[in-house]
């Protein structure tokens, strides 16, 4: 089933029949008019987020339509709005685009002749630079953790306060001056440069996406890297490292000229510290790293610093 692109037929009977069976969660995100919302540059105040709307919150009228009964607050600006709307169907990414329309017993929303599959975007990509989680110290367990850089954040330069948005920086502050009294009294944080991408991370809103298969491992984001430490990003049910627990790390650097395609840096970190959003909903871990070849020490000192290692 649902080979295709999209559904008609008695596949798109299968899942309405699954909708009004009840309890689904679906994704509402409003759209341009032009339907080509993706070719619409929007500045970063007005930036676009799906909204979540819980199963309990969907109901299935008689005539085949989705009610929002008593929706939140914010799902009732998308009235007389088109929206994606996006959710699971046997851990399959389905999606449809409808207008909303305000009527008396809630917000209304048509399901269409045509429900399509949201396509699977995962892509290999090739990076100046990324990580690989690749074993757990302890009970010796293979792991193929694969960490990518943070979209926006630029490593191997000192972060500065700058990187993060004016309207979050209120917030940020609020938890760097947490942290910093933490590591005072930890005294775990060295120079505590790493704190600032940390806090950019931990306030940065982050839409919660429906992918193409429900449940896929996430790959953590890549916030900082030093010749001291390696910092990632990522959504706490997807955080299973957990403090002084050590792990084997390759540090991989492309190399664009040459017949060697990467320079790999084999390193083992602890997990010094697990740093958490005021919602919990985010985590970011700070591996101090254990042991390092001196020459690697001395490559990732003189690339992070942009001075010579004596």
């Amino acid at each position: 089933m649902m080979e295709q692109k999209s559904l008609t037929g008695i596949e798109r009977t299968l899942v309405v029949q699954y909708l009004t069976d009840g309890n689904v969660p679906v994704t509402l995100t409003p759209i341009e008019d032009s339907l080509n919302s993706d070719e619409i540059i929007h500045s970063l105040t007005s930036q676009i987020f799906p909204v979540a709307i819980k199963g309990e919150q969907v109901q299935i009228s008689h005539k085949g339509e989705i009610v929002l009964e008593n929706p939140p607050q914010a799902i009732k600006k998308f009235a007389n709005k088109n929206v994606k709307v996006e959710f699971y169907f046997n851990r399959v990414g389905l999606y449809f685009i409808s207008k909303v329309r305000d009527e008396e017993e809630g917000l209304v929303i048509s399901i269409p002749p045509v429900i399509d599959r949201i396509l699977d975007t995962v892509e290999e990509k090739k990076y100046d630079f990324s990580a690989l989680i690749y074993f757990e110290c302890k009970t010796k367990k293979e792991l193929n953790i694969k960490c990518i850089p943070d979209t926006g954040l630029e490593l191997f330069v000192r972060p500065a306060w700058k990187i993060i948005p004016l309207e979050n920086q209120k917030s940020a502050k609020a938890l760097l001056e947490s942290f910093v009294e933490e590591a005072k009294i930890e005294k775990n944080a060295g120079n505590g440069i790493q704190l600032v991408p940390v806090c950019k991370y931990l306030t940065e809103p982050k839409a919660e996406r429906v992918e193409a298969m429900q449940d896929r491992p996430e790959e953590p984001s890549i916030l900082f890297v030093d010749h001291e430490r390696l910092v990632l990003g990522m959504t706490s049910k997807a955080c299973t490292f957990f403090k002084n627990e050590e792990y084997g790390i390759k540090l991989i650097f492309s190399i664009k000229k040459g017949p060697i395609l990467t320079r790999d840096i084999f390193v083992t970190g602890i997990v010094n510290k697990i740093y958490r959003s005021t919602d919990g909903n985010l985590s970011c871990v700070d591996f101090k790293y254990t042991t390092m070849q001196e020459e690697d020490l001395r490559f990732l000192y003189e690339k992070a610093t942009s001075t010579l290692f004596i």
